[in-house]
C-alpha cells in the first residue's frame, strides 16, 4: 500500500497554505492562485509554473525551511493512523512531493512510524503527475506495479498512480470529490476503509 503524505496521512493543509501564501505575497504573486495550485506537486515544480523567472531550487529551500518549522504542529487525519498501522511494515510506503527532511519531520510530528520505503522529491527526477515516485516505491517493496495500491488526495497524485498502472483510492480531504474523478474510488476519509493482511497480500475493505 502506497500512501501519499499530506492530505492522506497528515493534516498539514493550513501549514502548507500559510507558507505558500506568505511566499507568494513576498514575491508579488497572487496568494490565492498560488495556494490553490500548490497541492500534490514538488515545490520546485510549482515555483517553475508560477514564477519561472526565479531560482526554483533556492525558493523551494526557503519554503521547506518554513514548513519544517511548523512540522510538529501537524496531526493525523481521521482514520489514517489506524489504517497505516494495520498494514505490515514491509508492505507500506509513503510517496510524497515534499523533501525527505520535511516528510520525516511531518511523519514524526503526527506520530507515524517511518515506512519501509519513503520516496520523496529528493529521490525522483520528475514529480507527480509523473509516475516515477510510485514506480520507485513499488520497486523498493519488491512488488509489481499492478500489485500495489495508491491512496491519494490530489489530481496530480491520482494521475501519477494511474500512470504507474496502479489502482488509486482518493480521499476528499483537500479537493472536492468531483475533482478526484480520475481515481478508481473516492471516499471522505480513511475511517471508511480497513485493511486485512492475508499472507503476502493485503485486502482493502470499505466499511459499511
Amino acid at each position: 500500500m502506497l500512501f501519499d503524505l499530506d492530505g492522506v496521512l497528515v493534516d498539514s493543509g493550513a501549514q502548507v497554505e500559510q507558507a505558500w501564501r506568505e511566499w507568494a505575497s513576498e514575491r508579488g504573486l497572487d496568494p490565492d492562485e498560488v495556494a490553490r495550485s500548490s497541492h500534490g506537486r514538488r515545490s520546485a515544480d510549482q515555483i517553475r509554473l508560477v514564477a519561472p523567472h526565479l531560482d526554483w531550487n533556492a525558493e523551494a529551500a526557503l519554503l521547506e525551511h518554513r514548513e519544517i518549522e511548523t512540522a510538529n504542529t501537524v496531526t493525523p487525519l481521521p482514520g489514517a493512523s489506524a489504517l497505516y498501522e494495520s498494514v505490515p511494515s514491509a508492505f507500506r510506503a509513503v510517496v510524497t512531493s515534499g523533501s525527505r527532511p520535511l516528510a520525516m519531520a511531518r511523519l514524526r510530528g503526527a506520530g507515524f512510524a517511518l515506512p519501509h520505503a519513503l520516496v520523496t522529491a529528493d529521490d525522483v527526477s520528475a514529480g507527480k503527475p509523473d509516475p516515477e515516485g510510485y514506480l520507485q516505491a513499488a520497486h523498493r517493496l519488491k512488488v509489481a506495479p499492478a500489485g500495489a495500491f495508491v491512496i491519494e488526495d490530489a489530481p496530480a497524485g491520482i494521475a501519477a498512480g494511474k500512470a504507474a498502472g496502479m489502482p488509486v483510492l482518493a480521499v476528499a480531504t483537500t479537493y472536492p470529490p468531483e475533482a478526484l474523478a480520475g481515481a478508481d474510488a473516492v471516499i471522505d476519509n480513511l475511517e471508511s476503509v480497513s485493511v486485512i493482511a492475508n499472507g503476502a497480500e493485503l485486502e482493502l475493505r470499505r466499511l459499511p
